[in-house]
């Protein structure tokens, strides 16, 4: 009789267990919002098994826009527990998206030449984050990849209120001396050690500014891999992909949990 009460305690616990397991999911939705007269679409995604305010992570897209890539960093972001939200950069929401990569650097080209424009851009996607009534906004931290790792730098040169700043094979270029000198919270680079357009004596740049405005900072160097490996190319972009994903994981956990 007492074992077959311990069974069924088992059973009830096993069952509630995966009932639980079942309801875990994470969300994901499209936030339609403004810059000006400019209407924007950011991605969002967050478990909705954790209750209560989170910190949160704002995606920097690439070049490419706001692409199924985007979704999936953005979506990785939510898995580890927290709210992450691909700020909308090109105007998706006025149905931008380049097709190719002359529409991508016509893009980028101008808003890397409207650098105000670019802050403020981003701006508005910070600000959505900070207000979701899930968002702890004391714990943002902000993930570029690509042409999103420069924009990171510009962002985080406004004195906005990081936790961290996370750049995937950034495409440094042309950022003003002493931009780190206002930047907030820490940084953690990652880049390829084989990426011709951004070579790591472009970085070794952004490591001085850094070190010069005595920034917490982390960088991380894969071999073999080229620009962009967050979508792998070669074996080398894989490792480096898989790699770069588990450091920003375990970076961010330590960086929150105070670990």
């Amino acid at each position: 009789m007492i074992v077959n009460r311990a069974i069924a305690v088992v059973f009830t616990a096993l069952v509630v267990a995966l009932a639980g397991q079942a309801r875990a999911e994470i969300k994901t939705e499209w936030v339609e919002y403004s810059h000006g007269d400019v209407k924007l679409k950011g991605y969002l995604a967050y478990d909705d098994a954790i209750t209560g305010k989170r910190p949160a992570v704002l995606v920097i897209h690439a070049r490419e826009g706001m692409t199924e890539n985007t979704k999936k960093n953005v979506e990785m972001f939510a898995k580890d527990g927290y709210v992450a939200f691909a700020a909308d950069i090109f105007g998706y929401g006025q149905g931008v998206l380049p097709k190719d990569v002359p529409a991508m650097q016509a893009q980028t080209t101008m808003y890397n030449q409207n650098r105000t424009l670019l802050k403020a851009r981003t701006q508005a996607g910070y600000d959505v984050l900070a207000r979701h009534p899930l968002v702890d906004a004391s714990k943002i931290a902000q993930a570029g990849y690509c042409f999103g790792g420069s924009t990171a730098v510009e962002f985080g040169s406004t004195g906005v209120p990081l936790a961290a700043t996370l750049t995937f094979h950034g495409s440094f270029a042309n950022h003003p001396a002493g931009w780190a000198k206002s930047l907030k919270g820490k940084m953690l680079i990652m880049h390829g050690a084989e990426d011709q357009g951004y070579p790591l004596t472009t970085v070794a740049g952004v490591i001085d500014e850094l070190r010069a405005a005595k920034v917490d900072f982390q960088y991380e160097v894969y071999s073999g891999a080229q620009h962009g490996f967050s979508v792998p190319k070669s074996k080398p972009d894989q490792r480096a992909d898989v790699q770069s994903r588990a450091t920003a994981g375990r970076y961010l956990k330590e960086l929150f949990n105070g670990e």
